[in-house]
C-alpha cells in the first residue's frame, strides 16, 4: 500500500516536472515570438529590404541565409528558448529560432500588403527570406532581453544554476564564458555588428554619407567608433559592464578587444555592403568610405552585444 502510494507520488512529481518544463518552453517560444517582431519591425517596415527580396541577386540571399543557421546555433547555446546541454538541442533552438523569422517576417509583411497573392512566388520567399534573417537573431535576443525577473520566473532562472552564479548585487547576469573565452567574446560582436547593419545596410544614406565624406570626416567616424566601443563596455557603468582588476593596465583591453572588435565589425560591413550589392562597380576609395560609414554604427552593436549577451 505504501510503495503504490510512494509510486503515484512519483509519477505526480515527473508529470509535474514535464508540465513545468513544457510550460517554460512555450513561454520561451512566445518570447521568441515577441522578440523577432520587437527587433525585427525596423526592416520589415523598410522599403529598401522590401526591394532587396525582389532583386537581390540569389546566391548571396543563399550564403546570408546558410550563414545564419552556425551564428543562430551559436546563439543559441547562449540564450537559447531553454537551458541547453548539447549542441544537437541548441541546433534545435537555432532551428526554431529560424522558423519564428520566418513565420512573423510572413505575417507582417501580409499585415503591411506588402506580400500579395497575385505577387511571383520567388518575389514573395526572397522577401520573406531576407527578413527572416534579422528576426530570427531578435527572437533569440527576446530570451535575453524579454526573460522574466526574479518572481515571475524565479522557477526557470533557479534551474539555469551556474548562470546565476555570476550575478552582481544589481541582478546583471554576467556569465563566465564571455570573460574567459576570447573567440566567444568576438563572435557576440560579430552578431551585434550583423544586427544593426541589417537595419541601415540597406538604405540608401549609407552611399549617400559615404559620397558626402570627407577623408578627415572618415579619420574621425573612426576615431569615434573605436572610442564608443570602448566605453561602451569598459569605461561606463552601463549594465552588464565588465570591469577589468585594477593591475591590469588600460591599453590591455584596448587592443585586445576594442580594436578587435572594430575589425570584426568592419568585417561584417563589408560582408553586408556586399551582401547588398552596395560594393558593385565602385572604386576603391568609395568602398573603403562606405564601410566606413556602416561600421559606426557596427561598431555600437558589437559593443553592444558584449552588454546584453
Amino acid at each position: 500500500m505504501g510503495g503504490a502510494i510512494l509510486s503515484g507520488v512519483t509519477v505526480a512529481q515527473q508529470r509535474g516536472g514535464d508540465h513545468g518544463e513544457t510550460r517554460r518552453f512555450l513561454i520561451g517560444i512566445g518570447r521568441g515570438a515577441a522578440g523577432a517582431m520587437l527587433f525585427g519591425m525596423p526592416m520589415l517596415m523598410t522599403m529598401e529590404l522590401w526591394q532587396l527580396g525582389f532583386y537581390i541577386e540569389r546566391y548571396r540571399l543563399f550564403l546570408l541565409l546558410i550563414a545564419n543557421i552556425p551564428l543562430l546555433v551559436v546563439l543559441a547555446d547562449r540564450i537559447g528558448f531553454e537551458r541547453t546541454s548539447t549542441w544537437s538541442e541548441a541546433f534545435r533552438d537555432a532551428m526554431i529560432a529560424y522558423g519564428l523569422g520566418i513565420v512573423m517576417s510572413a505575417t507582417v509583411l501580409i499585415l503591411l500588403g506588402d506580400i500579395k497573392p497575385d505577387m511571383p512566388l520567388s518575389e514573395m520567399l526572397g522577401k520573406i527570406a531576407i527578413q527572416s534573417v534579422p528576426a530570427s537573431i531578435g527572437a533569440l535576443l527576446g530570451r535575453s532581453q524579454l526573460g522574466g525577473q526574479a518572481g515571475g520566473d524565479a522557477g526557470a532562472d533557479n534551474d539555469r544554476g551556474g548562470e546565476q552564479e555570476d550575478k552582481g548585487g544589481d541582478g546583471d547576469a554576467v556569465p563566465n564564458e564571455i570573460s574567459t573565452s576570447y573567440s566567444r567574446e568576438l563572435f557576440l560582436m560579430a552578431v551585434g555588428a550583423l544586427f544593426l547593419n541589417l537595419n541601415v545596410a540597406p538604405t540608401e544614406e549609407i552611399i549617400l554619407i559615404s559620397y558626402k565624406m570627407t577623408p578627415w570626416h572618415a579619420i574621425a567616424a573612426m576615431v569615434v567608433s573605436i572610442a564608443i566601443m570602448h566605453g561602451f563596455v569598459y569605461a561606463v557603468a552601463f549594465k552588464g559592464t565588465h570591469e577589468m582588476p585594477e593591475e591590469t593596465p588600460w591599453w590591455h583591453a584596448f587592443f585586445r578587444f576594442t580594436l578587435p572588435g572594430y575589425m570584426v565589425a568592419m568585417l561584417i560591413s563589408v560582408y553586408v555592403l556586399w551582401t547588398f550589392g552596395r560594393l558593385d562597380d565602385t572604386a576603391v576609395t568609395q568602398m573603403l568610405m562606405s564601410v566606413i560609414v556602416l561600421s559606426f554604427p557596427g561598431a555600437i552593436g558589437a559593443a553592444a552585444a558584449r552588454l546584453i549577451l
